[in-house]
């Protein structure tokens, strides 16, 4: 919430912010408030999964486009995890050790993921689709959400966005993505 003596009272602009000073103050944007994943009691922010993809992506020299993540919720058979969907620039040439890398890095930032991970207490290792060039793109086109205000969402600690993202890959045809 930001409050000024200028007739901007109590907006709340949605955002998760960082001081990085105090004198004078100076903020830093870290994410949204609405973007978590808190289905297991993990505690994953925005920040959390940016800063991990970051690390993975520089340890292995890849770059993105864009992300969404997920829940996978636990039922009778299986424990719970989370469920990555993302556009590369280029593929990894092994999507386990992609997996195995942001996992590891996950679970060095945040202590929460990383005790639900502890022998895969109440949470399985996280599982990567590849998305095919363009799906996320195409995405905000069919829901007329186009330019610069509008953006992927990235985590949810539902599956709606996840769902209907994943769920347009046959309307994309990309060999290299596929």
């Amino acid at each position: 919430m930001i409050t000024n003596c200028s007739g901007l009272w109590r907006y709340i602009i949605g955002d998760t912010v960082r001081f990085t000073t105090l004198h004078p103050h100076r903020i830093k944007v870290t994410g949204r408030i609405e973007q978590y994943i808190n289905a297991f009691g993990e505690e994953v922010m925005i920040g959390d999964t940016d800063k991990a993809l970051s690390m993975t992506l520089e340890k292995l020299k890849l770059g993105l486009k864009e992300y969404t993540v997920a829940p996978c919720y636990l039922d009778d058979n299986n424990r719970g995890y989370h469920e990555w969907l993302i556009e590369f620039e280029q593929v990894p040439a092994s999507l386990e050790e992609f997996e195995l890398v942001l996992d590891q890095s996950l679970r060095q930032i945040n202590s929460d993921y990383d005790a639900k991970r502890t022998a895969d207490l109440a949470l399985e290792r996280l599982k990567v689709h590849v998305a095919p060039r363009g799906l996320f793109h195409h995405w905000l086109k069919l829901k007329n959400k186009m330019g610069g205000q509008y953006k992927i969402p990235r985590l949810s600690n539902d599956r709606k966005h996840f769902e209907e993202i994943i769920g347009l890959q046959t309307q994309i045809s990309d060999p290299e993505h596929g």
